[in-house]
């Protein structure tokens, strides 16, 4: 089963079963056929309509599709998301980075930020030397930067706080 929610908060739950489809608990009929990659013809209810499937983000489980032009972009959860949401788990999954702390010791050779920089995810943003190897520490993550806690050629022990976003 899934759960399919829009921008504008209209949900619905599907069911796919061997030979048919549910929404809401009534089949779905429909005709589809692709038209090429990421974009199909759908006739409903003696209605034509053409759906392209414009940006997919797996992770956050989103989806953007053009129907007849007009975009619409729909949240999917699925039986063990919602399992997760019944538990009270929901944001078990979520990552917020709020700093980033030294993976081993070592001297901190290069800051590549300031503070108000805006950085994205995987960009470089400090060198740290540990046993003789320049280690390039990337951002985990996109966020702009708070604060800077160390200095270059500053000595740091493992999981010290480098730089706070």
């Amino acid at each position: 089963m899934l759960q399919i929610k829009t921008a504008n908060d209209k949900t619905w739950q599907v069911d796919t079963q061997k030979d048919a489809i549910l929404l809401n608990g009534s089949p779905f009929n429909w005709d589809i056929s692709p038209l090429g990659p990421n974009r199909y013809h759908i006739i409903k209810d003696d209605k034509s309509y053409t759906a392209e499937l414009v940006e997919a983000d797996y992770q956050a489980k989103t989806f953007t599709f053009k129907i007849n032009g007009a975009k619409h972009t729909v949240s999917v959860k699925d039986r063990f998301d919602l399992l997760l949401d019944k538990l009270g788990m929901s944001n078990a999954n979520a990552q917020k980075v709020n700093d980033v702390k030294a993976p081993m010791p070592g001297l901190i050779l290069e800051i590549k930020v300031q503070p108000g920089q805006e950085v994205k995810k995987g960009d470089p943003i400090m060198i740290l030397e540990a046993m003789k190897m320049e280690n390039i520490l990337k951002s985990p993550g996109d966020g702009v930067v708070r604060e800077i806690k160390v200095a270059v050629k500053q000595n740091v022990e493992k999981n010290q706080i480098l730089i706070l976003f």
